[in-house]
């Protein structure tokens, strides 16, 4: 019997190497290939795949609200993502994690993981994540992306409170909660941690 996916990725060309290697295997069925959130969740209200295989950086949805949004309204649906950022974490509502460079022998073995034996599968399992991200503590204010995207860009605090007409003490204050939010020490680690949630493009 065919194991049914759904692909989702914004890397077109990423999408149409991961198809063709998924459609050289005869139990893998790809039904559907998606380069964006909003679509992929049109798609799941009218079907349902065995699996659906995402990114966490998307260009419309943040990826953790994308996987957050797939389990209220399908929390049966198993879900692997593959990415590039190595810095694994915890997250909810996922089966596994691997890396897109990945062989293809791994990721056959971690959807069979997931599928057939109803496991999980991370590409470091053998590893304990020392932190976890949870959906609720990780989801920015919509002002607090505004800064981060500014941070990003390398204004000063004086700058960012100036374009979005705030004090400086407020910056200072939206800043800090955003640090531990993201659970970064500085700019960089913020910057880095931004993208790999898709907050910056």
């Amino acid at each position: 019997m065919a194991i049914n996916i759904i692909l989702v990725d914004d890397h077109t060309m990423f999408l149409e190497g991961l198809e063709a290697t998924l459609s050289k295997q005869a139990h893998l069925n790809v039904t559907n290939v998606l380069t964006n959130a909003r679509d992929a969740l049109a798609v799941l209200n009218t079907q349902t795949p065995d699996l659906l295989i995402t990114d966490i950086s998307m260009p419309d949805i943040n990826g953790i609200e994308f996987i957050q949004a797939v389990n209220q309204k399908h929390p049966t649906l198993k879900i692997l993502v593959i990415s590039m950022f190595q810095q694994i974490q915890a997250f909810q509502g996922i089966k596994g994690y691997v890396l897109k460079e990945t062989g293809t022998e791994e990721l056959l073995l971690a959807i069979d993981k997931i599928v057939i034996q109803n496991e999980t599968y991370f590409y470091n399992a053998h590893q304990k994540p020392e932190q976890s991200l949870e959906f609720n503590s990780t989801i920015l204010t919509q002002r607090e992306k505004d800064i981060v995207n500014l941070i990003a860009k390398e204004h000063t605090t004086s700058e960012i409170a100036d374009q979005l007409f705030l004090s400086k003490y407020t910056v200072e204050t939206h800043k800090k909660n955003i640090y531990l939010k993201l659970k970064v020490t500085n700019a960089a680690g913020l910057v880095k941690k931004a993208v790999y949630l898709g907050y910056i493009h």
